[in-house]
């Protein structure tokens, strides 16, 4: 029955956003349905590989690619992604691109075969929600946060409490299975926005997200169940947990190259890596507290660098050669899962992106955990507080762009040193916080395997697009709906 049903998948267009989708359309052709990925251009060109493997793993997968309006929106050609733009002053300018978007995908849509059954597309995609509309198709949004961080946003928009207290008081938040305390200055730009927010953005996501038919998240039951359950009511029952997605990829082999060579003879649990995100950009002073707190931890150390500036800092530091026996920098990239996944890694520093920390609790590695902005000091809030599997470096609000140097927010050497030493020692807590992680993972990894929680979340979607398939009456029964969309490209 599945194979009749033809997913669309609309990823937004940013690294940690489309990666999630495609193993998404993965773990859809597994179950027998067919899955197509929507992408541009220039991001199908940045993820070849994975694309590549992902559509030789099923010929029920299809890659449609679409053009980026760069020029269009008044964008230099090499800006394509959220984290190709050299300034955030042209975000306005990439939500206008984003909004062009929608004509070319109807036009794929009108020819694709065999024809939609459903869309499951990013919530930062609001125009999809017109789309489906005049599709009479159902629209999943795939958010990339977990139910625990829905739930809490939730909670707050509903209640405004977090509009009563001053920005750095902090508060509980009503209607949680857990106390759970935040101050306004750690909350998402919903609640908190930075200086560069495109204005009504947040609010049209959230409105179009309520009208959605359900959501996938990527997480399982197993980590957040009281969440999830609370996240269903809020949702009438329509939430999929099918993740960790990326325990539901074909199995892969990296070449970690210098890694494997330099991680090869190291103490088990002796290594603490570092990656603040691909969209993360700490400025050059506080990558100086993050190198400098690794260094005197004296623990072997990899470390994600990124920008020339940051790279000027550590050249003109000394501390590459200072410390050449046990760090290793990195300019610009890792390949983080595989590194997660060597017995030397002991430690996670994260800035708690929902991607990054699902990644470290498949990895059963402790986390050191440094949120910077979006809805990461709300993850924070689940590593550290209700799971127990990490240490936080005493971040103490979002920095918004503009503010990255701003002395009150800034994370000092001596926060992320003692952190460090928290999660890396061999007591009692600290073993106990290792053993949570460890226990995580074996339960994320029986999560994605037949009869696990998010496989039979999945089959479940399945079955309700099919159901809601049969008894709704097929707009395919008639071409008018064709022909009605074909004219409004030539008015």
């Amino acid at each position: 029955m599945a194979a009749q049903l033809n997913f669309i998948l609309i990823p937004f267009m940013a690294p940690g956003h489309i990666i999630p989708m495609i193993n998404m359309a993965q773990s859809l052709s597994n179950h027998g349905a067919a899955a197509a990925i929507i992408l541009t251009h220039f991001d199908a060109a940045r993820f070849t590989s994975a694309i590549d493997r992902t559509l030789q793993s099923s010929p029920s997968i299809r890659l449609l690619k679409i053009r980026f309006p760069s020029s269009e929106a008044g964008l230099p050609p090499t800006c394509q992604s959220a984290d190709t733009l050299p300034s955030h002053d042209l975000l306005p300018n990439f939500s206008t691109a984003i909004k062009m978007l929608q004509p070319p995908v109807e036009h794929l849509l009108l020819q694709e075969l065999p024809h939609p059954t459903c869309i499951i597309s990013d919530k930062l995609l609001t125009w999809t929600a017109e789309t489906c509309d005049k599709l009479h198709l159902p629209r999943i949004v795939f958010d990339g946060m977990n139910c625990f961080t829905q739930l809490v946003t939730h909670n707050l928009y509903v209640s405004k409490i977090y509009q009563t207290v001053p920005p750095d008081e902090p508060f509980l938040v009503p209607g949680l299975p857990d106390p759970v305390e935040v101050t306004r200055l750690q909350l998402p730009g919903l609640f908190n926005p930075g200086p560069k927010h495109v204005p009504g953005f947040r609010e049209k996501v959230r409105e179009t997200e309520a009208s959605a038919y359900g959501v996938v998240v990527n997480s399982f039951e197993e980590v957040e169940k009281r969440y999830i359950d609370e996240f269903r009511k809020v949702r009438g029952g329509k939430v999929w947990c099918i993740g960790p997605l990326s325990l539901g990829k074909e199995d892969m082999i990296v070449d970690c190259g210098p890694f494997l060579e330099w991680l090869d003879g190291r103490e088990p649990a002796s290594v603490v890596y570092s990656c603040l995100g691909s969209l993360s950009s700490p400025s050059p002073a506080q990558f100086a507290e993050l190198a400098l707190g690794l260094e005197a931890s004296n623990h072997p150390f990899i470390v994600v660098a990124k920008g020339s500036e940051i790279w000027e800092w550590i050249q003109g530091e000394g501390i590459e050669e200072r410390t050449r026996e046990r760090g290793f920098f990195v300019r610009d990239w890792a390949p983080q899962e595989a590194i997660l996944s060597r017995p030397e890694v002991g430690a996670f520093l994260t800035h708690c992106g929902w991607n990054s920390t699902l990644e470290g609790i498949c990895a059963g590695v402790p986390m050191v955990t440094w949120p910077l902005f979006a809805e990461q000091f709300l993850n924070e809030k689940l590593v550290v507080g209700i799971l127990g599997i990490g240490v936080g470096v005493g971040a103490r609000g979002v920095v918004h762009v503009g503010e990255e140097d701003e002395s009150g927010k800034k994370v000092r050497r001596d926060g992320i040193k003692e952190a460090i030493e928290m999660v890396m020692d061999k007591g009692e807590e600290a073993c106990g916080r290792r053993k949570r992680a460890q226990g995580f993972a074996e339960t994320a990894k029986g999560a994605v395997r037949e009869g696990g929680s998010s496989f039979l979340n999945l089959q479940l979607l399945i079955q309700e697009i099919q159901h809601l398939t049969k008894h709704t009456k097929s707009i395919h029964q008639s071409q008018s709906w064709r022909w009605k969309l074909q004219e409004s490209f030539y008015i």
